[in-house]
């Protein structure tokens, strides 16, 4: 086991807006607000594209399975995880009217109504 602590920095509060796509403008805010280290606490929202990929099995090294969403409209549930280096490492979980989904979000999730996050900066 490893950990660390560290002091909380800035707190940012972004919205998507329709057709915003949502890795993608947390890195812009990333490189926009030179972010080095952070946190996603919450994100809510609709979609109406998304990328998962999970883990379909327990060996290694893993076999990965790549969910796609195009035209469907789906509720964000949550993406957690953080930004280290620069770089964001985020976990999503998105539903449509019968199943709720989670994996390792990719590029390509597309706002559809709305969606909101946020992130708390560390501080070095």
């Amino acid at each position: 086991m490893e950990y660390f602590s560290t002091d909380v920095g800035r707190i940012f509060l972004l919205r998507l807006d329709p057709g915003d796509y949502v890795l993608e403008s947390i890195n812009e805010l990333v490189s926009k607000e030179k972010i080095k280290d952070a946190v996603i606490i919450s994100a809510i929202g609709t979609l109406d594209r998304c990328v998962l990929h999970m883990v379909t099995t327990t060996g290694y090294p893993p076999k990965e399975f790549f969910k796609r969403w195009e035209d469907k409209p789906l509720e964000l549930v949550s993406i957690m995880g953080i930004i280290a280096d620069g770089k964001p490492h985020l976990h999503g979980v998105v539903s449509d009217q019968e199943y709720a989904y989670a994996g390792h979000l990719e590029e390509g999730c597309r706002t559809l109504y709305l969606a909101e996050i946020v992130i708390i900066e560390l501080k070095d």
